[in-house]
């Protein structure tokens, strides 16, 4: 078990080598549609706040999504994806206080260039449907204040051979539990079903765009979350178009 609030480090060298599938797994040379962006999501929109209505349950999922959720469970990043083809998605952290949850914060975003899947492969284009858990994080850029174990390491840094306006997709990542060994730095390589189901799909900031797998959401949203998710709180992303959601 990752020890609370740990930090890691990273030998340079050896992370450069590891990260030639998780670059490829979680970022491209432009968007999946050629467009250009500053590097930052949103354009400057601001977050949506708290509203004071507690739910019994996540909204928008389904009884089978549903009961994946762990019963210890009180953070959960819901992402809900426009639809099954489509890249755009909204993001909402729900937070659980006694037996009802808060929609705490809410984001716009970007999941896979081609949508959702419930049978992920490598080099889709499309994210994975499910529920995962949240261990990891890191990035090029220094911890901002998180609880979850954080490795900093250049490299995380995009190959500058990439369309600018990815240059800074991961400067802060957070590892999504799936196909990956829980209690590593979010590039390690490690694919335990097989590098045919793919891996590498995290919690990223965002370019504007569709992404290879990964979900995306702007600077202050990635730095709220980091400072927000608490490993004692055992914090859950449910993910998936709005159909496959609610199925």
């Amino acid at each position: 078990m990752p020890i609370r609030g740990a930090k890691r480090t990273t030998a340079v060298a050896a992370v450069l080598g590891a990260l030639v599938m998780p670059l490829a797994a979680c970022g491209g040379p432009d968007g999946g549609d050629g467009k250009k962006s500053d590097g930052r999501a949103g354009g400057g929109a601001r977050p949506e706040q708290a509203r004071t209505v507690d739910l019994k349950r996540i909204p928008g999922v389904g009884d089978r999504l549903q009961r994946q959720i762990p019963a210890g469970s009180r953070q959960v990043v819901a992402v809900y994806g426009q639809g099954e083809d489509s890249a755009d998605s909204t993001i909402v952290l729900y937070t659980k206080s006694g037996s009802t949850w808060d929609r705490t914060r809410s984001w716009k975003g970007h999941n896979g260039k081609k949508g959702w899947t419930t049978d992920h492969r490598e080099g889709d284009k499309r994210s994975p449907v499910g529920v995962f858990t949240l261990s990891d994080a890191g990035g090029v850029l220094a911890d901002p204040g998180t609880e979850l174990p954080y490795t900093q390491s250049a490299g995380f840094q995009a190959p500058h051979h990439w369309a600018k306006s990815h240059w800074h997709d991961f400067d802060h990542v957070i590892a999504i539990d799936y196909n990956r060994v829980k209690g590593t730095s979010p590039n390690d390589p490690t694919r335990p079903e097989g590098r045919s189901k793919g891996g590498s799909i995290w919690l990223h900031m965002d370019h504007g765009s569709g992404t290879s797998a990964c979900v995306s959401l702007s600077e202050s949203g990635m730095e709220y979350l980091l400072r927000t998710l608490d490993p004692d709180r055992d914090p859950v992303v449910v993910m998936g178009d709005k159909a496959h959601l609610k199925a």
